[in-house]
């Protein structure tokens, strides 16, 4: 058996395309898994020193990593919807670049699709589930919100003032918004377990999807509190047909804000053509 350091974070979406592998109903005889589960930043940034074999990271991270390959299973797209900018009060998008915003990370892509829509803006880095009270309490002018908090930002009368999904679908004709992804490494792992990692990740997602209330009530293990309605249409936005395979048009999504990124600046490198499909 190979041992194999497998990152991915406590969301809800996260825990329900690893329930089939969790839960011991899809089995490798390959591979024997050692599940590391941290918050996506800690992911990410775990990622760029190269501590783990397999991990979640955010599309945006992959910019600064070295010796991984991404894994046509198991990402996040946004299909018209995705990360959103909120606040107490109505702003503009020049007012927003003029705002302080609360931010889950500066390596979640979320934060790179907001640099790309409003350039650079004053920061302050909190925890993701927290940034919605934090524009509710004046702590800060308005919050970059990602998972659940796409959905029940309204519960705590605060205003959509930015769709970033909306957004990105406008400046790219129709692409997906590029949010997570799984890595593997080249350096630990051969090609061919690579592959045979991914078909047991992917045979893991589709069991979930078989058995979804299943895979729901184990990923409600990790729902913070929220409740089940929202767990389950946060699942049903983050894991549909791309997460599956991402494909030709996961791939361009992905190579199309790296592209975007170098164009203005952000990123000193235009990584997108090691962005492979």
């Amino acid at each position: 058996m190979v041992e194999l350091t497998l990152g991915h974070t406590p969301d809800a979406d996260d825990a329900f395309m690893f329930y089939g592998i969790a839960s011991g109903k899809v089995n490798s005889d390959v591979f024997d898994i050692k599940h590391v589960i941290e918050d996506i930043e800690t992911l990410n940034k775990r990622a760029i020193d190269h501590e783990l074999d397999i991990t979640a990271i955010s599309a945006h991270a992959y910019a600064y990593l070295s010796d991984y390959a991404i894994l046509r299973c198991g990402a996040s797209f946004g299909l018209n919807y995705g990360p959103a900018i909120i606040s107490k009060k109505k702003l503009t998008i020049p007012e927003l670049s003029y705002a302080t915003i609360a931010i889950p990370g500066r390596l979640t892509s979320a934060y790179l699709i907001s640099r790309l829509a409003l350039g650079n803006y004053t920061d302050v880095q909190k925890p993701f589930d927290l940034i919605p009270s934090a524009v509710r309490d004046g702590e800060v002018e308005a919050g970059l919100v990602i998972h659940e908090g796409q959905i029940t930002f309204d519960s705590y009368g605060l205003l959509k003032v930015l769709d970033l999904g909306r957004w990105w679908n406008d400046i790219t004709d129709g692409l997906p918004v590029p949010l997570g992804i799984n890595v593997a490494s080249s350096k630990t792992m051969s090609y061919f377990q690579i592959k045979e990692f991914e078909q047991l990740f992917k045979d893991s997602i589709l069991y979930g999807l078989d058995h979804f209330d299943d895979a729901l009530e184990y990923a409600m293990t990790y729902s913070r509190g929220q409740a089940r309605e929202v767990i389950g249409k946060f699942i049903g936005m983050y894991v549909n047909r791309l997460t599956i395979d991402m494909g030709a048009e996961g791939v361009a999504s992905i190579q199309r804000m790296f592209e975007l990124a170098y164009e203005k600046g952000i990123l000193k490198q235009n990584i997108s053509s090691l962005i492979k499909d």
